[in-house]
Order: C-alpha cells, then structure tokens, then sequence
C-alpha cells in the first residue's frame, strides 16, 4: 500500500543518461527528491500521477505550485507527444494498432469515456470523437450521436472504444448491448462498426491491457 513504508531516500539524477534513469529518478530530476518521495509514497506509480490534479500534487510534502505544474506538464507533453506520433493518419486493421493510438489519451480518464474512431475506406483514421461519458449503462447512447459523427467526417466505417478505469478491459453486458444496437444501426445506414475496444491496465497476470469485442465473438448477430 503506497505510504505504508517510507520510501529509501533518493538522489538527484548522476550524469547517467536519461534513458537508463529510473522513475523515481526522473521525478526527482523534475520536483527535487523530496517531490519525488512524497509522489511515489502516495501515488505508487506513473499512471495515477498523471491523472493526478495540480490541487492533489501541491498536497503532497516537498511539492509546491511551480514543482506540480513542472510536473503536470510533462505528463501533459509525454500524451501530446504521443498523439502528435499519429498525424499521419495510421491504418487501424487490428485491435492492437486501435490500442496504441488510444491508450495514452485514455489513461488519464477517470471515468468511462465512449470514443468513435472514423475510418476512411482504406481503414485509415480520420478522427476520434468522443460521445459520452460515465458508466454505459449508465448513460443513453443514441445511435443517431454516434452515427452523426460518420457522416460529417465521411467515413466508411467507424471503430467503438471505451476505458475501464477500474483496469479491467472486459466487457459488462451494457457494453455487449450498446454494441450489438449499435452494429445494426449500421447496417442500416451502411456504416460498418468494425470493432470495439475496450481499454484498461496491464498487469503481472494480464499482460494485455485490451479487449476486442470481435475477437470475443459478440459481433456475430
């Protein structure tokens, strides 16, 4: 449990390069190693302190407001970055290449949020948008939301996402619903819904931080 034992003091980054530095390290480099500290003893890891507010980072002892925006902006840099990596429009013909364009966007939502990839005919992106949040079974997703979305962009066939924030990517029998609803919706319009992805985090007994609906079998009508 982060917190429960006080972490071993740490040093400032050596004159090692970067790459081989450690997170703690990297931290340190960024709020001191006092900053460092408190981030790891109370967080744990990288994930939930970059969903972590600039008000909860100034809470923690050795962060003050220019050490938690210091630290907020690299987390902020490190998901632009990772968009930016996509610009030149990927092909999403597997469930993994979906993943990796969506994992670091979503890995800062605390809640569940329902995504549309718009695929061109050539299953390139043209644009993720997203639809609604909170629990899907929770919240009324209208087709006509989803499939508005298609037409302004001109796809040819859209890709369905959403996160867990609990971690795990399995599907609840709302998402299944929502789903299979929305894959005849468009048949009829003559929209394709390819997939849906469901994303959450990697762990020692589930290396695989996604699921694929279609490849699960609930996109056979």
């Amino acid at each position: 449990m982060p917190g429960a034992h006080s972490a071993p003091a740490l040093k400032e980054v050596t004159m090692q390069p970067l790459e081989h530095a450690s997170n703690s390290e990297l931290l340190a480099a960024l709020g001191g190693p006092r900053a460092a500290q408190s981030l790891m003893e109370r967080f744990g890891g990288l994930s939930p302190i970059a969903r972590a507010s600039l008000d909860e980072l100034q809470q923690l002892k050795g962060v003050g407001r220019a050490r938690a925006t210091a630290i907020r902006s690299a987390f902020l840099l490190a998901q632009r970055l990772s968009q930016e990596a996509y610009r030149e429009s990927p092909v999403l013909d597997s469930p993994e290449r979906v993943a990796e364009v969506l994992r670091e966007p979503n890995r800062l939502y605390t809640v569940e949020n329902l995504q549309v990839l718009c695929l061109n005919t050539r299953r390139r992106l043209i644009s993720v948008e997203n639809v609604a949040q909170g629990l899907l079974d929770q919240v009324l997703v209208h087709a006509r939301e989803v499939f508005a979305i298609a037409i302004a962009k001109r796809a040819s066939a859209i890709i369905l996402a959403h996160n867990h924030p609990s971690g795990d990517p399995s599907p609840s029998e709302a998402d299944i619903r929502v789903t299979r609803d929305l894959i005849r919706a468009g048949q009829l319009l003559k929209i394709e819904v390819l997939d849906h992805i469901i994303l959450g985090h990697r762990t020692v007994d589930r290396p695989r931080d996604y699921c694929s609906l279609r490849e699960l079998g609930y996109f056979a009508l």
